[in-house]
């Protein structure tokens, strides 16, 4: 595709990955797992995305990316309009719920400003 995009892609996923490596271990650490072990199993876990993409990488040609890349988009924003935003909908308090369409609208921002780099 191009440096930019790539340097988005990089910038939007650090700033989707800290949060989300922090709520998965909340998660695990209120399932019951103790803090050192939910921490070995999300180090664990983000060991395989970055294997992953490493391998996606060396498979992938680069006029392969730029041809999956808008069903890779079109993937997470199914997920998000089926998944994400309904659980939106279940907080009754009005503040929290202005809380969560801000994220929402901070997260688009990003993106939106990321790209204008291009």
């Amino acid at each position: 595709m191009s440096p930019q995009v790539g340097i988005a892609t990089a910038i939007a996923v650090a700033l989707h990955e800290i949060p989300q490596e922090l709520g998965d271990f909340g998660i695990l650490v209120h399932a019951g797992a103790a803090p050192r072990r939910a921490l070995l199993l999300n180090f664990a876990t983000g060991l395989a995305a970055i294997a992953g993409g490493g391998i996606a990488l060396v498979v992938a040609s680069q006029a392969s990316i730029a041809r999956l890349a808008p069903i890779y988009g079109g993937a997470f924003v199914y997920i998000a309009s089926t998944d994400l935003i309904p659980e939106l909908h279940k907080e009754p308090e009005p503040a929290k719920s202005a809380i969560q369409v801000l994220g929402l609208l901070a997260g688009v921002g990003t993106m939106v400003a990321l790209l204008a780099f291009e």
